[in-house]
């Protein structure tokens, strides 16, 4: 009887249904990539059943190589899946919305109060829930795309790559893609035989499966044609009252200009564009100073919501300082900021949904995009260590006088919890944030 449930295939869920759970998602999405990757196939792939796992790393692989956060893409590609673009717009906007109005109440308490250390300490509470939440995802994850020796291989190797030599992502991800291709035209067989293992005898009771490719061949330069004019429609639209309704036109044309093109270097994730607008905002337009700037990312490791959402805080401290103070102009620069950065990655991810669906039974293709995927992996694994370290050793030193062990018995907890007693991740949350406000008026 159980058999016979599973290979049901599953309605479409409801838009009213998918709009519920995006909201839910935006106020969840702590801790960076590897965690919002975590819920999502946890969530979508292993709950839901909205997507199989095979489609869910398909679409995966083409985010990762996709300048901006590729989680936010990846769920503005299903919510596209699921109910067309007004899907996919309401899937992207509320996987950002929260964090943008997290972010600007803590930069209002920041700028009228200074750094407040119990705002920081009430959220590091939720740091090592989240290394739990990803050591159980990774597994599943892992478990699901590692099916070979070629992509286990591939895993280590950026792991160690990543770990050990601070190779960047982007090189590793064009490096596994230059891999596949040289692999597909001279010996396919490790790339075939790995891309048919994925297949999951239950595919068929996912909603959004492999076999839900449209059959006939998708027009690619007309959409994407569409798609562009509307983009540069909206990126427009704001500039005229900006010259009309505001004073200094010049500062707002900068800012737009400037986020615009951070949102076209964000290949590989965050923490290869932070540098770059660190960079650029404090040595030479001088919109914040550098402590500034380390607070601004301090707070928004505090939000849910992609990493990325720092600019937001940036944009709030350019327009704050620029006009003398003024917490209404800070509030529209912060709001300008993150419409300029996150619009294109609707652009993106809706010019080449297309294409996605063309490249599902390509073998070649399909079997380069998996090798990606691997990369992926390699990237959880190093990322969750990189947090790990943050949150055990938080002085950065790796020795046994410098261990967090109320942190490191924290994470042990929430891992029993999620493992032992399959907790939700919305009470590990909220009892994360109790543990950290308590470790603080304690004094630990």
């Amino acid at each position: 009887m159980r058999q016979d449930k599973r290979l049901a295939a599953p309605q479409r869920p409801s838009f009213a249904e998918a709009l519920r759970f995006w909201f839910k998602l935006g106020w969840i999405s702590f801790g960076g990539t590897a965690a919002h990757l975590a819920v999502m196939h946890d969530e979508l792939v292993e709950k839901k059943r909205w997507i199989s796992s095979a489609r869910f790393f398909h679409a995966l692989s083409h985010c990762m190589i996709l300048p901006g956060p590729e989680a936010q893409q990846l769920a503005i590609y299903i919510g596209w899946k699921l109910h067309g673009k007004r899907g996919g717009i309401v899937a992207g906007t509320l996987f950002v919305l929260p964090s943008m109005f997290v972010l600007l109440a803590l930069s209002v308490i920041y700028v009228r109060f200074g750094s407040l250390p119990w705002i920081a300490a009430m959220f590091s509470g939720l740091k090592p829930v989240v290394i739990a939440l990803v050591i159980v995802a990774l597994e599943k994850i892992a478990r699901r795309a590692l099916r070979g020796p070629l992509h286990s291989a591939m895993a280590l190797v950026t792991f160690a790559a990543m770990f050990f030599f601070d190779v960047s992502l982007l090189t590793l991800l064009f490096g596994a893609a230059a891999l596949g291709l040289v692999l597909g035209a001279l010996r396919p067989g490790p790339l075939h035989h790995a891309g048919e293992a994925s297949v999951g005898e239950d595919e068929e009771s996912y909603y959004i499966r492999r076999s839900s490719v449209t059959p006939e061949p998708v027009p690619l330069l007309k959409p994407a044609l569409r798609v562009a004019a509307s983009a540069l429609f909206l990126w427009l639209l704001p500039l005229p009252m900006f010259y009309i309704f505001l004073a200094d036109f010049h500062f707002w044309r900068e800012l737009t200009l400037f986020f615009t093109k951070t949102a076209f270097v964000t290949v590989g994730g965050s923490y290869t564009v932070i540098p770059y607008v660190a960079q650029v905002t404090v040595a030479k337009l001088h919109w914040l100073t550098r402590p500034q700037m380390v607070d601004g990312f301090a707070l928004a490791e505090t939000t849910p919501g992609p990493l990325i959402i720092v600019v937001a805080f940036v944009g709030f401290l350019a327009a704050y300082n620029h006009f003398h103070g003024s917490i209404w102009m800070g509030t529209l620069g912060l709001v300008a900021t993150t419409f300029y950065t996150f619009l294109p990655c609707f652009f993106f991810v809706f010019a080449g949904a297309p294409l996605v669906e063309r490249t599902q039974d390509k073998p070649m293709i399909r079997g380069v995009l998996e090798l990606i995927t691997a990369v992926v992996v390699g990237a959880i694994l190093d990322l969750m260590l990189f947090l790990g370290k943050a949150v055990i050793f938080p002085s950065g030193i790796v020795a046994l006088k410098q261990l967090d062990a109320i942190s490191l018995a924290w994470a042990l907890v929430s891992l029993f919890l999620l493992q032992k007693f399959k907790w939700k991740i919305i009470p590990l949350i909220l009892l994360g944030i109790g543990f950290g406000s308590v470790r603080y008026f304690l004094g630990y």
